[in-house]
């Protein structure tokens, strides 16, 4: 993966962007091994392009890339990232006291699945430290209550700015500040379950098994000042019935949280993510 990078791009739909960016990569000798795209209409539509390539000392020709890409994003009006395949983005997670998203994440990472390397955990209770430690990651208790909340993300910024590229709410309990959350647009990742809005507030599988549910499943999405209303990266379900008890429709929410969780961090470390308004593009 040394030499591999992915070219991102979103722009008004016209004739020609596919061939623009192919013919850049081609003059400069790179090698396209992977192409996605997806128009939302090839009429006045945006244009969504994903390009993995591979060129030789693509490291040390990166910063020379996004210069010269420049004279084709500016005349087309894209919105384009180049990210390097080999720099493995770095990761901080929030948790509270439930550990299957977090230790899903951790083995993920041992396992070599996740590209990426989780660089701390946060909890806002001590409950984790000691699932985290044997992993060899740094672990913070900063407790937020309603009186400290600001101060607390203060210190959640120190611990994060200039030193993650993205933030994974693990099962964290506690709602992010419109201003904490707008500093890391398409930043931060969550997971929920997927009875919300139908079942929201306390004991949601309660509710749904009162309710008679016969699907339950999760959702991950990037955060946004909405509560659990941002951008949809991933989701999947599970069929119950009458057989399930509360108990069963826990174990089998976690299950599911745990890998949708995974998947949508992993496709967003891979660089497989456009957001488009309050949608995303996955070329997964």
């Amino acid at each position: 993966m040394g030499d591999r990078g992915r070219l991102l791009v979103s722009c008004p739909d016209r004739p020609g962007i596919v061939a623009a960016v192919s013919r850049f990569l081609f003059e400069r000798g790179a090698n396209i091994v992977h192409s996605d795209q997806h128009s939302t209409d090839p009429v006045g539509g945006v244009f969504f392009l994903r390009v993995e390539f591979t060129l030789a000392d693509l490291a040390a020709r990166a910063e020379g890339l996004r210069r010269e890409f420049g004279a084709i994003g500016g005349p087309h009006g894209m919105e384009w990232r180049l990210a390097l395949a080999a720099e493995p983005k770095r990761l901080a997670v929030f948790v509270s006291v439930e550990d299957h998203c977090l230790l899903e994440l951790l083995w993920q990472q041992r396992a070599g699945d996740l590209g990426a390397e989780i660089a701390l955990v946060i909890g806002n209770h001590p409950a984790l430290a000691a699932d985290v430690a044997p992993w060899g990651i740094p672990f913070h208790h900063v407790p937020v209550t309603a009186a400290t909340k600001a101060e607390a993300e203060a210190r959640q910024a120190a611990l994060t700015d200039d030193r993650v590229d993205a933030i994974v709410l693990a099962r964290y309990m506690q709602v992010l500040s419109p201003g904490f959350v707008a500093a890391r647009r398409n930043r931060i990742i969550n997971i929920h379950h997927s009875f919300l809005p139908a079942f929201v507030g306390a004991k949601p599988y309660a509710q749904a098994h009162a309710r008679g549910v016969k699907l339950i499943g999760a959702t991950a999405h990037y955060v946004t000042e909405d509560l659990d209303a941002g951008p949809i990266i991933e989701q999947d379900v599970h069929r119950v019935d009458h057989r399930h008890d509360v108990a069963d429709l826990r174990r089998i929410g976690r299950q599911i949280e745990r890998v949708v969780l995974a998947r949508a961090v992993r496709w967003h470390v891979e660089d497989r993510i456009l957001v488009h308004g309050n949608k995303t593009v996955a070329f997964a």
